[in-house]
């Protein structure tokens, strides 16, 4: 990601003019993201305020397997067996809960963000490929609704700029329980 076009919109990486849209916005999201969680330590990465809630940690590793299952859902013509058998490689982060909290931690932030990385180089070089048409595809998608391919890709950066609410709460909370620790 370039810092002197991230306010900027525009074609760019040698995409066509609606995946660098789209892109744009989501080079943004990322950058935002990495921003929040670049110099967490081990211990904030790995912090949950209580057993019910998620880790930083757990919500990167997150962001990673949905764009990995979106880029399953969009780019490969899979069965829905196929697609199962994918996303039940991609738990626990994929749906998160109680089995995530106990397998997802103990890794740097490097870790997380080499993995969000690779990932999101694999999209851009399937965008590469790729006739914009493709993004105006419907195919039968939630709640007996059409979507396009454009929706859905739209949906995998709403969904971590959504999580990124919940990162800047874990940060807070990890800060105050920290700083009262100190005190006392």
């Amino acid at each position: 990601m370039e810092m002197n076009s991230m306010f900027l919109i525009k074609e760019k990486n040698g995409l066509k003019k609606d995946f660098s849209l789209l892109l744009s916005m989501m080079d943004y999201a990322r950058f935002i993201t990495i921003q929040e969680v670049e110099k967490l330590t081990v211990e904030m990465l790995d912090y949950r305020c209580h057993d019910e809630a998620n880790s930083i940690g757990m919500l990167l590793a997150h962001f990673d397997a949905v764009e990995r299952i979106y880029q399953a859902l969009t780019f490969e013509e899979l069965t829905d067996d196929e697609v199962e058998a994918y996303a039940m490689k991609l738990e626990p982060a994929l749906s998160l809960g109680k089995k995530a909290a106990e397998d997802i931690k103990e890794n740097s932030v490097e870790y997380y963000l080499e993995n969000l990385q690779r990932t999101r180089k694999k999209t851009i070089e399937q965008f590469k490929n790729l006739d914009e048409a493709w993004l105006y595809e419907e195919t039968e998608w939630w709640y007996g609704q059409k979507g396009n391919n454009f929706f859905k890709w739209f949906h995998v950066f709403e969904d971590e700029i959504n999580h990124r609410g919940q990162i800047r709460m874990i940060k807070k909370l990890y800060s105050k329980e920290n700083q009262e620790a100190t005190v006392e």
